[in-house]
């Protein structure tokens, strides 16, 4: 049904349009999400990760304004190109079976596409596109897309890129994209609301604590939906299973999570 809607827009106005509705639907999230994040978090101050001040929310957002504008670019390019029949394979029908096992591929590809890519932006070469998005030692919700261009490009071009890969449902695709928007938002808000047992080994899963002392240290946890990789390669955090240990103790009130070295 949406290829369906999405093929009636021809040219350069009908992607325009295409391009608006993924922009206002990623502007919508980013600002009430973060809205309602920064309510709840000044309710909830032990939640608190780092005891540092926070970067500074107004530059963060107006970063976040260009790249969410390239970003959605990338969203609605997918989109537009699987529906107009421009990919080597037709996106399948959504199904009861097609929304599980693609959107399952998707994240893990995803993943795997995200580790690697951001673990390149640390390196001495490329860092220089990444270090905006780093201005934050102490990030907040709004964070999130607060990066350079060339780092927007870099870890969301997947969504452009993807559906020339696998025949993933636009469904799965436009799924994947708001898991994505959401969860990102929630992994810089600075507090920790979601520690469990399954978000530290043996399980593959993250809770904020991740990517806040990716922020904190640099040289760690690079993953974005699963510690896999970290944990294979050797980046996780020394720390991150513990503090998680320690944040779902009975009685726990803060993660504290430490610092060490800084680099990239």
């Amino acid at each position: 049904m949406i290829a369906t809607m999405i093929a009636t827009l021809d040219g350069w106005s009908g992607f325009a349009v295409l391009w608006g509705v993924v922009l206002a639907v990623l502007l919508a999230i980013y600002f009430v999400l973060g809205t309602v994040l920064h309510l709840v978090n000044r309710r909830f101050p032990e939640r608190r990760i780092q005891q540092r001040a926070q970067g500074a929310i107004a530059r963060d957002i107006g970063q976040s304004m260009a790249a969410l504008a390239s970003i959605a670019v990338y969203v609605a390019g997918g989109l537009y190109a699987a529906a107009h029949g421009w990919t080597p394979l037709a996106p399948l029908p959504a199904s009861w079976w097609s929304v599980p096992v693609m959107g399952l591929v998707s994240l893990l590809l995803y993943d795997t596409w995200f580790y690697w890519l951001h673990r390149a932006m640390h390196t001495p070469a490329l860092y220089r596109f990444h270090a905006l998005h780093h201005r934050s030692i102490t990030p907040t919700t709004w964070s999130n897309n607060a990066d350079s261009l060339v780092g927007a490009f870099v870890e969301q071009s997947y969504f452009l890129v993807v559906p020339f890969l696998v025949p993933i449902p636009l469904e799965v695709l436009i799924a994947h994209k708001l898991y994505d928007q959401v969860t990102g938002m929630i992994s810089h808000c600075g507090f920790e609301y979601f520690a469990s047992p399954s978000t530290r080994a043996p399980w593959p899963f993250l809770c904020t604590i991740f990517h806040d002392q990716h922020h904190s240290n640099f040289r760690c946890n690079y993953g974005n939906t699963f510690s896999f990789w970290d944990r294979v390669m050797g980046t996780l955090h020394p720390r991150y299973d513990g503090l998680v240990e320690k944040m779902t103790a009975p009685g726990a009130s803060t993660p504290g999570s430490d610092r060490t070295p800084a680099g990239r």
